[in-house]
């Protein structure tokens, strides 16, 4: 075996990650991408919050082994802004972890503590990587007991 096999081996750990959550769609009106996810798809509420800061409202369905979050702001907010310039679709995914900030702090480039969040009654935080390949990461509290409807 190379000596760079051997290191590279040396360094595996405990996976950080221990399943996909959920993936984010931002949407300007939840009410009609509803009629989308629930109507079309079939696709079942399982949860709703409103949240403060930022004044966003996160819809999340059962898609079966994963949630589909609709993300929806409800004033000017960063996903606002985000919206205007992407348009609707996928904002982020979402990882569940055992240890949210020790996720994010070993994920990001940034060397800063995360800005922790919630979703679901769940700490979350996103990964501050510079979205390698178009795409935000977010770490959210894994609960063995959370397991989708469907799941």
């Amino acid at each position: 075996m190379s000596e760079r096999r051997k290191k590279g081996l040396e360094q595996v750990r405990e996976p950080l990650l221990r399943r996909l959550d959920h993936i984010a769609v931002a949407v300007h009106d939840t009410e009609s991408a509803l009629h989308y996810f629930t109507g079309t798809l079939g696709l079942e509420v399982a949860h709703v919050d409103e949240l403060d800061a930022p004044p966003v409202t996160l819809t999340y369905l059962d898609a079966g082994n994963l949630y589909i979050q609709l993300l929806s702001p409800r004033a000017p907010c960063a996903i606002a802004r985000w919206l205007e310039e992407h348009g609707e679709g996928i904002h982020h995914i979402c990882f569940a972890v055992d240890d949210v900030v020790e996720a994010v702090r070993t994920l990001s480039d940034s060397g800063r503590d995360p800005e922790l969040g919630s979703g679901r009654g769940r700490v979350a935080a996103f990964v501050q990587n510079g979205s390698p390949f178009g795409l935000s990461i977010e770490c959210t509290e894994f609960r063995g007991d959370d397991g989708t409807a469907r799941g």
